[in-house]
C-alpha cells in the first residue's frame, strides 16, 4: 500500500471552480474520507486522484511518485463505485477474476485469489451463482471483491454504498471498516452521509463549495468544528447556533446572550465589536432551574434512550438531547445551562471558529491557499 500526498489541488472547468488549492496526506494504510454536501468537489477531488480528471494545478503524489499527469490505467489504484458495474453475463467467480483475466495472470493463480478475496468478503458460497438474482448487499461484496483481488496501491471508492437501503448501509458500513483493519489498504472514500464518514474514516476531509474546511479526525471535527459551516453539517442534530453580538477583551470567561451571562473558555485574543455565534452541541445543553438562558418548549421527538427536546430562545432556536424520561410540555418554560467547556465561538460573517481554529489550528484544512 501507498500514502497519498495531495498539494495544493486545484480544478475549473471555464469560469466554474470545482476544487481550490486543496492538500492534504493520506497515510500508508489509512482509512481516508472526503465528506461534504452534492457539487462540494469531492468526487472530482477523487477523480483527479484516481486520473479519470487532470488537475488544472497543483501536485498528486502516490507511493513516492508523481502520478499528477499519469492516466489512470498507469496507477496501481482500483475502483470500487456507487453503481456495482457487474458483468450481468458472468457468474460472481468470473466477475471478481475479471481484472486478473484481463492482466493475462495464469489460471490457477486467478483461481487462488478470487478464492482468498471471496473468503475474506465471506462470499465463497455464491461464487457459482450468477450476480442477477443476489442482492444489493452481495453485490456490493462483489464489487469490492473484484477491487481486492487486484492488490493495488490503494483503493478508491465513490459513494459505494449509496444505492443499499438504510439496513443494508448500516451492515456495510460495519464490513468496510472490518475489510479495512483486515488488509490495511490505503482507502479515499467519498460519501455525502456524515454518519459513513464518523464510522469508518481515520481522517476526514469536510468540504464545501470546492475548500477543504477542516481535515481531521472524527472526534475533533465533532468536538472542535472549526467552521459555522462543519458545526452545521456535522451532527444529528447539528450543533446549535446561537447569534449575539458584543465585543470580547482578551482573557474575556464569559459572553452575553441577550443581556445573560453565560460562561466560556478563556479567551486569548481579544475580539472587537461583532456579529458573534455561540456553538454548543445538543447533549451539552441541560436544564436547570438555574438556567440563565431560558427557552420555550416547542417539540419532543423520542429516541428510546433520550429524547430530542426544541425550544425557543431570544437568540435562536435550540436543541437539547435529554434522557427520555424527563417530562417537559409543549409550552413550558425551562431554564438552560450549557457545558461551558464544550462551547464553540464563531465570527458570524466569516464563519471561522474564534475559540477552536484558533487553539487547535491543525485541526483547520490549513492548505487551501
Amino acid at each position: 500500500m501507498a500514502q497519498i500526498r495531495v498539494e495544493n489541488l486545484h480544478k475549473a472547468f471555464a469560469e466554474f471552480v470545482a476544487v481550490q488549492n486543496s492538500s492534504f496526506t493520506v497515510e500508508d494504510g489509512e482509512f481516508f474520507c472526503l465528506l461534504g454536501p452534492s457539487g462540494c468537489g469531492k468526487t472530482t477531488t477523487l477523480r483527479m486522484i484516481a486520473g479519470l480528471e487532470l488537475p488544472t494545478s497543483g501536485t498528486i503524489n502516490l507511493g513516492g511518485e508523481d502520478v499528477t499527469y499519469l492516466r489512470a490505467a498507469e496507477r496501481d489504484i482500483a475502483f470500487v463505485f456507487q453503481l456495482f458495474a457487474l458483468y450481468p453475463h458472468m457468474n460472481v467467480r468470473q466477475n471478481i477474476g475479471f481484472p486478473l483475466k484481463c492482466m493475462g495472470l495464469p489460471r490457477a493463480e486467478i483461481t487462488a485469489k478470487v478464492e482468498a478475496a471471496a473468503k475474506t468478503l465471506r462470499i465463497t458460497h455464491l461464487l457459482d451463482s450468477r450476480v442477477s438474482g443476489l442482492s444489493g448487499g452481495d453485490r456490493q461484496r462483489i464489487a469490492l471483491g473484484r477491487a481486492i483481488v487486484r492488490e493495488p496501491a490503494a483503493f478508491m471508492m465513490d459513494e459505494p454504498l449509496g444505492a443499499l437501503d438504510a439496513e443494508f448501509r448500516h451492515l456495510m458500513c460495519g464490513e468496510l471498516r472490518a475489510l479495512h483493519d483486515r488488509l490495511r489498504a490505503t482507502t479515499v472514500y467519498v460519501t455525502h452521509d456524515q454518519m459513513e464518514a464518523m464510522a469508518m474514516a481515520d481522517k476526514i476531509a469536510v468540504m464545501n463549495r470546492g475548500i477543504i474546511e477542516q481535515y481531521a479526525s472524527p472526534q475533533e471535527i465533532y468536538d472542535r468544528p472549526a467552521s459555522l459551516f462543519v458545526a452545521d453539517f456535522i451532527g444529528s442534530p447539528p450543533m446549535n447556533l446561537l447569534k449575539f453580538s458584543g465585543t470580547l477583551a482578551p482573557g474575556a470567561r464569559e459572553i452575553r446572550l441577550d443581556e445573560v451571562a453565560v460562561p466560556v473558555p478563556e479567551l486569548r485574543e481579544g475580539i472587537g465589536e461583532s456579529s458573534l455565534v455561540l456553538g454548543v452541541r445538543p447533549e451539552h445543553v441541560r436544564f436547570s432551574d438555574n438556567g440563565a438562558v431560558r427557552g420555550e418548549v416547542y417539540g419532543t421527538e423520542y429516541l428510546g434512550t433520550t429524547q430530542i427536546v426544541t425550544l425557543r430562545t431570544p437568540n435562536g432556536s435550540l436543541k437539547a438531547r435529554v434522557p427520555s424520561h424527563l417530562k417537559v410540555s409543549t409550552g413550558e418554560q425551562l431554564g438552560l445551562a450549557f457545558r461551558s467547556e464544550r462551547l464553540s465561538l464563531f465570527e458570524a460573517g466569516s464563519g471561522r471558529a474564534i475559540r477552536t481554529a484558533l487553539h487547535d489550528a491543525a485541526s483547520v484544512g490549513a492548505a487551501n491557499g
